[in-house]
């Protein structure tokens, strides 16, 4: 099948909550030798922005939202072990997790995911992370970036609170703070002092490259 119907097939059936038909249009995806991360992106993504969107209009609610994201987790789990790992030389230590007080984790997966076929050394400590616990695991581990998501407005102001946490222990500028999720823009980031902002998880791997002078 077209490259590009078939990533249209396989966000049209995450938005259908079709579990098996994700799994089988993946296995295609991989038998016609498209790359494994380009049909996450292609694909599966842009079918869970398309959940998001409906549940925001109203369309969807959250148990058909979790049920989609169970139906790309199939996917996701069919294409992971074939997403190509690369070297970045220098490892690239990354402290990532949902900030406390929420528990949506998909954006954080998925940058998660691509920041591990990216050759980081990521340390996810999941979702509803008390604050203080992102400081204490960079430190114990030597980090160059912690990565904050959120997908509720009502736990935003967690990211600041991180951001003030390193200040206060005096180590702000051993760390770049990188935020995203729903809720978040770029005018806040530049308000709480963020280092980085991006939309999507691919977009992410690719600053915290930048950032970092890989290539």
């Amino acid at each position: 099948m077209e490259k590009e119907k078939l990533f249209a097939a396989i966000a049209e059936n995450v938005v259908e909550m079709e579990e098996d038909i994700v799994e089988e249009l993946c296995n295609q995806a991989l038998n016609e030798g498209y790359d494994a991360a380009e049909t996450i992106n292609g694909g599966l993504i842009p079918g869970m922005d398309k959940v998001g969107e409906l549940y925001e209009s109203g369309e969807y609610f959250l148990p058909e939202v979790l049920t989609a994201s169970y139906a790309m987790n199939v996917g996701i789990d069919v294409l992971k072990p074939h997403i190509r790992q690369e070297t970045t030389g220098e490892k690239i230590r990354v402290v990532i997790g949902v900030v406390e007080g929420d528990t949506h984790d998909i954006g954080k997966n998925l940058v998660k995911i691509m920041s591990e076929s990216g050759g980081f050394e990521v340390y996810d400590l999941g979702r509803d992370v008390p604050l203080a616990e992102f400081v204490d695991k960079a430190e114990e581990v030597g980090a160059d970036f912690i990565c904050l998501s959120t997908l509720m407005t009502t736990t935003m102001g967690g990211m600041k609170t991180v951001i003030d946490m390193l200040s206060e222990r005096g180590i702000r500028d051993k760390y770049k703070v990188m935020i995203g999720g729903g809720p978040i823009s770029q005018k806040f980031a530049d308000d709480i002092g963020a280092d980085a902002y991006t939309t999507d998880a691919s977009s992410a791997v690719k600053m915290m490259k930048e950032i970092k002078g890989v290539k």
